[in-house]
């Protein structure tokens, strides 16, 4: 059904914001072959170019970085204290493993005050994030021979498959830079209709950053945001909580915290999804943005048609999330229809002829 040793592969390899080097790498190995012309600009997004019939722009983004850490300060005993990249659920860092990368990679576990020595009022509480530390199991000496202050920490963890799922740390967004290459390798070969800019953006995770500047390089017409988005289908929750829910399939976007999506590319990836029989549902994420809003008002032409693909995900923004697999599926196929189809629908705005407008 999709590629199991290739997501593994991309969530799996490091990549804090502003660090994406190393999943950087394995992406531009992975498109090169797929694609007409290949560009990092400054700040590290990749341009992956794929030539259409017409000189319409067409963007996609899928950010590269995942949330994570930066070291702020090492103590006299050698443990570390640090900042997140990106916006954590503190009550799930306790006792996990890490990864700090410094001049090599050195395993760390996050630690906190044991409950044994917690007075009654610090039980009832959450632990602050600012009271959790890194410990690497050495002392000052010998940490300051690999770390400094400002080398990044990633989470410490593998992808499983689990039931008719997959388990990783980095789904978001790792999921959505794997199904944009697989979208590119589905259009191989295949004529589109208008220049498809395949962006793989860095540095969302702390303000939709790379996309910003990859939306005014490019100046689309069209986007589509590619990104994870709540799947709250749990015990406990009310129907209006859920937002999607796992193995509905993919899911088109109305609105989120910083994005409503034009009305027109929700009709036309409906329209899309009935057409090929992909299964989807729709959404609407109350608070929290994507790189959609980036590519929707980032824009010399006075904005683009945007709106965004999302992959429902199960705890989100912890230290393990969880995507199904049929819904990483038909999310590949509904973009790859999406782009390939895009002159098959009239985006004019309904009752106005534009014409008189010039």
């Amino acid at each position: 059904m999709i590629n199991i040793d290739l997501l593994k592969n991309i969530c799996e390899v490091p990549g804090a914001p502003g660090y994406e080097q190393r999943v950087r790498a394995l992406v531009v190995e992975a498109v090169r072959p797929l694609v007409d012309s290949l560009k990092i600009d400054n700040m590290g997004n990749v341009y992956a170019v794929k030539k259409g019939r017409e000189e319409k722009r067409v963007m996609v983004a899928a950010h590269m970085d995942e949330i994570s850490f930066i070291v702020t300060h090492i103590d006299d005993e050698g443990f570390l204290r640090f900042i997140p990249l990106g916006g954590f659920d503190p009550k799930t860092l306790t006792s996990q493993r890490v990864i700090v990368h410094g001049k090599k990679d050195l395993p760390g576990v996050m630690g906190s005050k044991p409950i044994h020595i917690m007075s009654p009022e610090e039980r009832n509480k959450q632990v602050p994030i600012h009271d959790y530390f890194i410990d690497l199991g050495m002392k000052k000496a010998e940490v300051e021979k690999y770390v400094a202050v400002g080398n990044p920490v990633t989470r410490d963890r593998q992808l499983i498959e689990m039931g008719d799922c997959v388990n990783s740390k980095s789904l978001d967004n790792r999921v959505s830079v794997f199904i944009l290459i697989e979208v590119l390798r589905a259009l191989k070969g295949r004529e589109i209709p208008y220049d498809l800019y395949a962006v793989f953006t860095v540095q969302e995770e702390v303000g939709l950053r790379g996309a910003m500047a990859a939306a005014q390089a490019i100046n689309p017409d069209f986007g589509f945001g590619l990104d994870v988005t709540i799947a709250f289908d749990v015990p406990s929750a009310s129907p209006h909580e859920m937002v999607t829910r796992l193995g509905q399939g993919t899911a088109i976007k109305i609105l989120d915290g910083s994005t409503i999506s034009d009305y027109r590319m929700v009709d036309y990836m409906k329209e899309v999804a009935t057409r090929h029989n992909i299964k989807y549902q729709m959404e609407i994420l109350p608070s929290g943005g994507t790189d959609t809003a980036g590519i929707q008002r980032y824009n010399q032409k006075g904005g683009s048609i945007a709106g965004a693909v999302s992959i429902p995900l199960r705890h989100i923004h912890q230290t393990i999330e969880m995507a199904h697999k049929e819904d990483i599926r038909h999310s590949i196929d509904l973009l790859t229809e999406s782009i390939a189809g895009l002159d098959q629908f009239d985006w004019s705005f309904a009752g106005i002829d534009m014409k008189t407008l010039d």
